[in-house]
């Protein structure tokens, strides 16, 4: 019986835009400076390094929470998980923005984390290595997702959770198809140039 109401309080967790007001509280509308994502790379860009630092721990923890909480409340694996889903749909469909958001980048490394440790150090190993070679977010964004989704299968993880892995990382690249589109014509925009296009 629990289930349904933390799966809506993981959807209104995930929801919070954080990115959003972290810059308003700056003068920024964040939706319209920068790739318009609201998100701590964007914030990063437009407002400043500490609060993007601010904005990505928290949408992190987002992720992890949810899962957390469901857990603690006697919810089984399944569902605990599915509620990590329901964090990372509300960050990228919030309410509060219309129903846009971010890419779930953060959210979903946040929930892979408290699913399974492995699976989310896979995506955070190589999504680091990939932005520090490259300066390219998004597509440390992307081959880190892709490693989470083969360490879950590589390494044996229940059927439920790599299903639910990869269509966490399936999504997540989906939220990116803009960026694989600029990525492919060899234009887009890394960490420190300077424009407006990019993720």
């Amino acid at each position: 019986m629990l289930f349904v109401p933390l799966l809506a309080l993981a959807y209104l967790l995930g929801s919070i835009p954080a990115a959003a007001w972290v810059a308003r509280a700056r003068g920024v509308d964040i939706r319209r400076v920068g790739s318009g994502n609201s998100g701590a790379t964007n914030v990063l860009r437009s407002v400043g390094k500490g609060p993007a630092v601010a904005v990505a721990v928290f949408d992190v923890v987002k992720g992890a929470l949810a899962v957390l909480i469901a857990r603690a409340a006697g919810l089984s694996d399944a569902q605990a998980a599915l509620c990590g889903v329901a964090a990372v749909i509300g960050h990228n469909f919030s309410p509060f923005l219309g129903f846009r958001g971010g890419k779930g980048v953060a959210t979903t490394f946040g929930t892979l984390v408290a699913l399974s440790p492995a699976v989310g150090l896979g995506m955070f190993v190589i999504g680091i290595l990939t932005v520090a070679l490259t300066r390219l977010v998004s597509a440390g964004s992307i081959l880190g997702g892709v490693t989470a989704a083969l360490v879950a299968w590589i390494t044996g993880q229940p059927l439920w959770l790599s299903l639910l892995v990869t269509g966490l990382v399936a999504l997540m690249v989906w939220q990116h198809r803009e960026n694989v589109t600029r990525l492919q014509a060899g234009n887009e925009r890394r960490l420190g140039d300077k424009g407006q296009s990019g993720r």
